[in-house]
């Protein structure tokens, strides 16, 4: 079945979680770099690259997971608003086991596990030297792709859920494109936090399996993008109207949930995967009194008074990881040579919900 690509994910394999502690002089590090903008099936190439002396306040990592979203890919294009100075290496998320520290390091000992938590870090390699501020140590019961995909799209969809109207409350949330990787954490919040929700999807073949997994997951109704017109579910009351809609689509999908959406309501926009432009009625503003926002993650990460709410964040996002009330999406295995093939499916449409490929170093 078709949908919307959920970001898919370079593993290595994690037989092993303790540290090897191998010098750095004996290891050489296996990474994907672009020396150009463009296609990533064409720029993204592989090279080993002697590993640089330990810095003070460095830590070594020996990558496990890394995953390949939209934003990797428009960065490689040249097309996201985040810069980089080429040649880079690719990747911005990842989960790694620490394998050496330097001697300034406090907080962080060989075989701590821990996620890369500021972007641009290139992940997309099997070990690399970070700086101890950009790595946070988790638990080591942290399930692997949880943890790889941790930093971006559950972190989006608890900001998105937390930061524009109390749905905790009691209110309606609604979203579209709930089948992506963002839309499935947004699910497993809101029945996390007891908050009724609506998945809007694309009609597709085999809807009724993409419905019962997104059930599964704690949407309280499933509808297709059709079905959404022609509902009679809020006004025959089977459930209150919306007061907070999720936009990843944008277009016509955009048009018909704030028609659904209650008085003084509030639709964010993260995302325009239909690449049409969001159209807003006169109406919407005049009669009905709703507002729009756009939120992007790195922009909130960037702001310099949100140091306590990143704190509560990631906390209750690992809590609730750990509980496994918040799952990552399916995954596969993949080998490191096969490395373009993942990169394609990023690409791409492909897979039920997406899939995570895993790179295998050994």
């Amino acid at each position: 079945m078709a949908l919307l690509p959920l970001g898919l994910l370079l593993l290595k394999s994690t037989k092993c979680y303790a540290s090897r502690r191998v010098p750095v002089r004996n290891l050489m590090s296996k990474q994907l770099v672009y020396s150009k903008f463009g296609d990533p099936l064409c720029v993204v190439k592989f090279r080993e690259s002697a590993i640089p002396q330990l810095g003070d306040l460095e830590v070594l990592v020996r990558m496990l997971a890394a995953p390949i979203n939209p934003a990797d890919i428009n960065t490689i294009q040249g097309k996201y608003p985040v810069k980089v100075d080429l040649p880079s290496i690719a990747g911005n998320e990842g989960v790694g086991i620490v394998e050496d520290v330097g001697k300034n390091v406090e907080g962080i000992s060989p075989g701590n596990k821990i996620i890369v938590t500021k972007p641009v870090q290139g992940t997309w390699r099997n070990y690399a030297t970070f700086s101890k501020d950009v790595v946070r140590v988790i638990p080591d019961n942290l399930g692997l792709v949880e943890a790889a995909t941790l930093t971006v799209n559950p972190c989006t969809a608890y900001r998105m859920l937390t930061d524009f109207k109390p749905v905790r409350d009691g209110l309606i949330v609604i979203q579209n494109g709930a089948n992506g990787a963002c839309g499935q954490n947004v699910i497993q919040l809101c029945k996390a936090w007891g908050v009724k929700n609506i998945a809007v999807v694309r009609k597709r073949p085999d809807i009724d399996d993409l419905k019962k997994f997104l059930e599964g997951l704690g949407a309280t109704h499933v509808l297709t993008e059709e079905e959404l017109r022609t509902t009679t579910i809020f006004k025959d009351k089977v459930i209150a109207k919306p007061t907070l809609a999720l936009n990843c689509v944008g277009g016509k999908s955009t048009t018909d949930l704030l028609r659904h959406l209650e008085h003084s309501g509030a639709m964010v926009t993260y995302g325009g995967m239909s690449r049409e432009p969001v159209i807003i009625p006169t109406s919407a503003f005049i009669f009905k009194n709703l507002s729009f926002f756009g939120f992007w993650m790195t922009k909130w990460n960037e702001k310099a008074d949100n140091k306590a709410d990143k704190e509560v964040m990631m906390r209750d996002i690992v809590d609730l990881m750990s509980d496994q009330k918040l799952k990552g999406p399916v995954h596969k295995l993949v080998k490191f040579d096969n490395f373009q093939e993942a990169i394609g499916n990023a690409l791409s449409s492909k897979g039920f919900t997406g899939c995570k490929y895993i790179l295998d170093f050994s």
